[in-house]
């Protein structure tokens, strides 16, 4: 089994387990330390928990209670399995309520956690700007309102509210080439992250993540119009921590490549022209 931690943070942590047990490897009891939501990307094993046998595929779901004792078998699979973990401290996950769905011990695959899962997995490769530690309290809030029954609270629409979430909005700008994640800014808003997460969203129309990315995309291509500094350089000044990374957002927000915009920047009226064409 190895595991690449993801996301890290003293109320959640996402992990990427990969294993490569199959049917001749002998199967042994584990104990789930953290409320723990393991979302099955590839392959398939059973678990046995609580007195109960899930057979979980792909788009399953592992539920973890802390000292609940477990037991994975892959009899009916030979090439392991890969999963994304999203563990919650305690304190963070008594405040979703709905006790009983730790009890759970394995869901079968339900769409709306499947399309979550699955944006998970695009935002840990690169491929999508929500923020991992957003879409792990997601997840974990949707988890229990389809077990439970029970949705969410919504966020306060108070005038002080939404004050903070504006006030947040320019915190994060402003600061947009820091490292900044969930953690950060709710601490700035002096709320939880999920409320804080829930409240931002509603006011702002937008995740804090992606607020930030857009901001770092916003202050890049004012670099581009502005001077003759390398691609590279601006994509690391801007807070993006790899130059592909940086190419693929600016690309979706903005049709056109950095090196592309930098040229419409200059007078280069066909780049702009053809993007128009393209969209009509």
């Amino acid at each position: 089994m190895s595991a690449t931690v993801l996301h890290t943070s003293p109320s959640l942590a996402l992990i990427d387990y990969r294993c490569t047990m199959g049917p001749h490897d002998r199967p042994y009891d584990e104990v789930h330390g953290r409320h723990s939501l393991s979302f099955v990307r590839r392959g398939s094993f059973g678990v046995l928990a609580r007195g109960r046998r899930h057979e979980l595929v792909a788009g399953g779901v592992l539920v973890g209670r802390p000292g609940d004792a477990y037991r994975c078998t892959h009899e009916h699979h030979a090439c392991g399995d890969e999963c994304l973990s999203i563990q919650l401290a305690p304190e963070l996950a008594e405040r979703f309520g709905g006790r009983s769905a730790w009890f759970t011990g394995g869901l079968p695959p339900l769409a709306p956690l499947m399309v979550l899962g699955e944006l998970a997995q695009a935002a840990a490769t690169g491929r999508h700007d929500v923020g991992l530690d957003e879409i792990g309290l997601l997840f974990a809030a949707r988890f229990v309102e389809l077990v439970e029954g029970v949705g969410p609270e919504r966020p306060a629409s108070r005038a002080a509210d939404r004050r903070r979430a504006v006030e947040v909005a320019l915190w994060i700008d402003a600061h947009a080439a820091e490292p900044i994640d969930l953690e950060r800014c709710a601490a700035q808003a002096g709320l939880s992250p999920f409320h804080f997460l829930r409240l931002f969203g509603a006011t702002i129309g937008a995740t804090p993540h992606q607020y930030l990315v857009r901001a770092r995309l916003r202050h890049a291509a004012r670099e581009l119009g502005a001077g003759e500094r390398p691609i590279t350089q601006i994509a690391y000044d801007c807070g993006f921590g790899d130059l592909s990374n940086f190419v693929r957002s600016f690309r979706r927000a903005a049709g056109v490549s950095p090196r592309a915009f930098r040229h419409a920047a200059r007078g280069d009226r066909k780049i702009l022209q053809e993007r128009l064409a393209r969209a009509a």
